[in-house]
């Protein structure tokens, strides 16, 4: 079976075209500035990318040369769209309407609206890239894979917030939890490297990138997560602020004169490395300033790692200890600075960083023991694979069908 995965932002589409049968990627590729002069599409297939620079009106145009680039030309891998036997997607935002993920119908496409003001940037650009589809592939069969529904096992205690209960009843505001998806893959990969029932595992797993969150799993299922009722929550990020006293936001809007939306998009895409190091968004970038002797660059390690840490002690308490600790994403899989400023003078917990073998794994492949021998806690590096839990998903509800 041959699946498409597809992530629609509010202006690009990335995709995947993997076959089932190895689970091997047929072709990837990202449409970019959707609904925006300068629109072009890269598409890669066989170690070589092609680009093309054309203008993209909406998703629907976007999904249509995707399907020229997959079956004309240098980068053809199939003749006709009709050998493609469903698409999944990922959907941000499922509130607690969606706890596992389900085939699309118009009813679902239609609550995925519904629930957008909690997630507006993201879910309305997935109802776009979901009606799109529709359009361009007709009948093939669609399936929503959503990146809040793996925190749905989190207890009442762990998702409410301490405001009153109205606003939870009435207008679902609480932690839902993000990257989901990716938790969920890493936290089954780990079990299965280690030879584990995940039942019998408590599992710290770090998922850190331009946005990161991290999860407490405790027998499989999810007990906490980092990230609130947004991506915003949590530990500092590339441009996200993670969590602060909200008396500074009320402070800064006085000082500021920003208020509302324009604060929010203020704190997701002013703060975080950025605003601490005026300069840079990208880990390397912060790394290499350290390195130099940028107090700033070091500052933002330091408080990194910090954060971090605070997560996994907390964690570690509330599951009642600690088998796994798992580092995945950009971050997570590519930065052994991070993984040692995270895992120092954390004997206490039971965890021990073997430094060579942290920096022989400095670009993770796959999965990798980081932990000394006798470390109680193993300590892994594991490569994410969001889409191949997507298409995985999609695939056994497709034959199901």
């Amino acid at each position: 079976m041959k699946i498409l995965v597809i992530n629609c932002g509010s202006s690009s589409l990335k995709y995947q075209l993997l076959d089932m049968t190895d689970e091997h990627v047929m072709c990837k590729g990202n449409v970019e500035r959707i609904g925006i002069d300068g629109g072009f599409i890269t598409h890669k297939f066989n170690g070589k990318a092609y680009k093309v620079e054309q203008d993209f009106p909406t998703h629907t145009e976007a999904f249509a040369k995707m399907v020229e680039m997959m079956t004309t030309g240098e980068g053809k891998v199939i003749d006709d769209i009709k050998e493609i036997d469903a698409i999944g997607h990922r959907i941000v935002q499922g509130a607690d309407r969606f706890k596992d993920s389900v085939i699309v119908t118009d009813e679902v496409i239609d609550t995925i609206e519904e629930i957008a003001p909690l997630a507006p940037v993201h879910n309305m650009a997935h109802v776009q890239g979901l009606r799109s589809a529709k359009k361009v592939f007709g009948d093939v069969p669609n399936v929503v894979v959503f990146d809040t529904a793996f925190h749905s096992t989190m207890p009442e205690k762990a998702f409410m917030f301490n405001i009153p209960y109205e606003f939870y009843e009435k207008h679902g505001i609480r932690r839902y939890g993000f990257h989901g998806t990716s938790h969920r893959y890493v936290s089954q990969k780990a079990a299965e490297f280690l030879d584990k029932d995940i039942k019998d595992l408590k599992m710290i797993t770090c998922h850190l990138g331009n946005g990161s969150s991290i999860t407490a799993i405790n027998g499989g299922k999810v007990v906490d997560t980092s990230m609130g009722l947004t991506p915003c929550g949590g530990i500092m990020m590339s441009t996200r602020a993670g969590d602060i006293d909200p008396s500074v936001v009320t402070y800064m809007e006085e000082l500021t004169g920003i208020h509302g939306n324009e604060m929010s998009d203020y704190l997701n895409k002013k703060c975080g490395f950025l605003g601490l190091s005026g300069k840079f968004t990208d880990h390397r970038d912060i790394d290499d300033g350290d390195v130099a002797g940028d107090h700033r660059c070091h500052l933002v390690n330091e408080m990194l790692a910090y954060q971090i840490k605070k997560y996994i002690g907390s964690y570690t308490a509330a599951m009642d200890g600690l088998d796994v600790l798992v580092f995945t994403g950009g971050i997570g899989e590519n930065a052994p600075s991070v993984r040692a400023n995270v895992c120092a003078d954390m004997d206490f917990f039971g965890i021990k960083l073997d430094e060579a073998k942290n920096q022989a794994n400095g670009h993770v492949d796959g999965e990798a023991v980081l932990s000394t021998d006798d470390s109680r806690v193993k300590v892994l590096g594991i490569s994410t694979n969001e889409e191949l839990m997507i298409a995985r998903d999609t695939l056994k509800i497709v034959s199901a069908l």
